[in-house]
């Protein structure tokens, strides 16, 4: 029987099983789209048993631990103890360093999604949105209209590109195929680096998403404000308003379709910058070729 095959072969390999299917559990409940409430738990952990099951084989840093002598080299040429013992106390900080990994994967991604809403933030106000929110499923928190409107959009894009085939396998799979927590340890210099250059390229991405609306914008309220010096009986307050409404709805019109391309490349980039980092502190990939 097929479903007896596949049991068997998870309770062949199950301590590895169970570390892999930690990480991915914990990187789809931090993963933009798949960390929404509306996916229901027991979807959640299906999904990650079933990806968990479809990497075990190519999990080498793992199956190293099998060996007899249990040890495993890392890129710094050391040799480290990976035997794995269930219900022990190596175990479950095995258990909590994978999870460790699965957020940091989740959360690298959720910092590039964020530039998209902190773009709609920056020009709600400018253009009289500001007081108008609404709930945020990616981030579960309040979000100025502008804000979900570039989410919205930014998810379309995510998923016409192919994002979860990358997050699966340019994030996960390769994840596995190439680190483990004690690789993380070793190399969490550089995994704070990447973390830190990824906040920072945050504000740096939404303001460049951002910025020919918000130079409009800007030079829209210096010439409503002009007119009122020149004509002050006009309300400016009454007229402002939909002025500026109606030149942010038209340039957003105009420039959806390079601000997708532009989505398109921040997501694609963000991804390129998780795929880099594996090699960097884990083992190198032979053969098999790019995504």
């Amino acid at each position: 029987m097929v479903d007896d095959a596949v049991l068997q072969n998870i309770l062949a390999f199950g301590p590895v099983y169970i570390l892999i299917a930690v990480r991915a559990f914990a990187m789809i409940q931090v993963s933009p789209l798949l960390s929404s409430e509306a996916i229901p738990q027991v979807v959640k952990i299906a999904l990650a048993g079933f990806v968990t099951f479809a990497v075990l084989p190519t999990a080498e840093v793992f199956m190293a631990a099998n060996s007899p002598s249990g040890l495993v080299t890392l890129p710094g040429g050391t040799l480290t103890d990976l035997r794995y013992e269930p219900f022990s106390l190596r175990f479950i900080l095995f258990i909590i360093g994978e999870g460790i990994i699965g957020i940091i994967i989740g959360f690298y991604l959720t910092i590039i999604f964020a530039a998209f809403s902190t773009a709609g933030q920056f020009f709600s106000l400018q253009m009289g949105f500001g007081a108008s929110e609404t709930f945020d499923p990616i981030g579960q928190v309040e979000n100025p209209l502008m804000g979900q409107y570039l989410n919205i959009v930014s998810m379309l894009v995510f998923i016409t590109i192919g994002g979860f085939h990358r997050l699966f396998l340019g994030g996960f799979w390769r994840s596995v195929q190439t680190i483990n927590i004690i690789s993380l340890i070793e190399g969490r210099e550089t995994v704070v680096g990447m973390l830190a250059s990824g906040l920072s390229r945050l504000f740096l991405d939404a303001m460049v998403i951002s910025l020919p609306i918000l130079g409009t914008l800007f030079l829209t309220s210096l010439a409503t404000g002009l007119i009122s010096k020149a004509a002050p009986q006009i309300n400016i307050l009454s007229e402002g308003f939909p002025i500026s409404i109606t030149t942010a709805f038209i340039l957003l019109f105009a420039s959806l379709p390079f601000m997708t391309e532009a989505f398109s490349h921040v997501i694609d980039s963000g991804f390129r910058t998780l795929e880099s980092l594996y090699p960097q502190i884990g083992r190198q990939i032979t053969g098999g070729g790019g995504l």
